[in-house]
């Protein structure tokens, strides 16, 4: 088991410089994700943990040894990568073994190991099967089982369940995180799916751009998100933004985009006349004929135990969710109530969060 530390680390292809100044550490035994939309340098940040990449600057450290010229089979660390990398002409056994046999240990020891590793994995039926012989599911497993039998000090997934249809990956995020919690091994997770990255991680760590967004528990960043990229990459369906101002006085200020008249809360930090972005989600808003806003349906998608709902407000478009089947057709006009300390402000001009 250890922690894995990153001091300033930076990395460029050719003239053009990727990542830069990422520091931040993993601790010993956690779960954490690195989340981002495509090119953000998430699956480049992993690889050169796994020595796959060289570091241009900066240090990477594992349970405190610097890893920059350390070669990757020195390094302690297993990695699943997203298109499973089986050898097509091994049998399940052969293919989870493999490491262990080049390693030249004994065959009662890779036989241990790998029964180990199967049965944990519910692959011990698949053994003597061919990869072209398995799901894409059990293919994984087989690919975490090659992982597992080597008892790294990390582990490494590169956007593991991208391959696989949606019901199966969330079995397999089950699986993952079950796994995780069973062995406590520290597990770097890249991925661009915030659903994937909500529901297993200990930390998320959100990047853009070769940037650090923000660090957190999956409640911090959705609870309070340090700008408007954070706030609108997390959650589904995505947050609402309204652009908008802040008037009143310290204590008693409301936010006004058109004819909508926001409330906020007394500790708001938003300062009279400031231009601002609301963040509101669509889970925030109840939906009823009495609520204060009144709103024009556009559309209504049931998904049978929610209604999803696009509205529009003064010709601002605005998204909500409805428990339920609501009984509404585009066109209707509806009521929204929108508690103000749901509300998420944002400066207009730098897209911080305001507190």
């Amino acid at each position: 088991m250890a922690s894995v530390e990153y001091v300033n680390v930076g990395k460029s292809f050719g003239a053009v410089k990727v990542m830069e100044d990422i520091s931040f550490t993993i601790s010993d035994q956690k779960f954490v994700v690195l989340l981002g939309p495509s090119g953000c340098g998430k699956t480049t940040l992993l690889r050169m943990t796994a020595g796959l990449e060289t570091i241009a600057d900066g240090e990477i450290h594992i349970g405190g040894k610097r890893m920059n010229n350390v070669h990757p089979r020195d390094r302690d660390i297993a990695m699943v990568f997203q298109n499973y990398a089986l050898y097509p002409t091994l049998k399940v056994f052969d293919n989870i073994a493999f490491s262990l046999q080049v390693r030249r240990q004994s065959k009662d020891e890779v036989k241990k190991q790998v029964e180990w590793a199967a049965e944990l994995l519910n692959l011990t039926p698949y053994l003597a099967r061919y990869p072209k012989e398995l799901s894409g599911g059990q293919r994984q497993r087989v690919a975490m089982g090659r992982a597992l039998v080597r008892h790294p000090q990390v582990f490494l997934f590169d956007e593991p369940l991208s391959n696989l249809d949606a019901k199966l990956r969330g079995q397999m995020r089950y699986e993952i995180r079950r796994l995780h919690d069973r062995l406590q091994t520290t597990t770097i997770y890249v991925t661009h799916d915030q659903i994937e990255a909500m529901t297993m991680a200990d930390e998320i760590v959100v990047m853009r751009d070769g940037e650090i967004e923000q660090i957190g528990t999956p409640e911090e960043i959705y609870d309070r998100p340090a700008n408007c990229f954070v706030a609108d990459f997390i959650g589904s369906p995505s947050i609402n933004f309204l652009k908008g101002e802040i008037q009143g006085t310290a204590g008693q200020q409301t936010f006004h985009a058109g004819g909508m008249v926001l409330p906020l809360p007394a500790q708001t930090k938003a300062e009279p006349g400031q231009k601002v972005t609301c963040g509101i989600r669509p889970v925030d808003i109840a939906v009823g004929p009495d609520g204060p806003v009144k709103a024009e349906v556009v559309l209504v998608e049931s998904t049978g135990a929610e209604s999803h709902l696009l509205l529009t407000i003064d010709g601002q478009e605005i998204r909500a969710v409805a428990q339920g089947r609501l009984r509404a057709r585009p066109g209707d006009i509806c009521g929204l109530s929108i508690d103000p300390a749901t509300l998420h402000l944002f400066d207009a001009g730098s897209e911080q969060r305001i507190n």
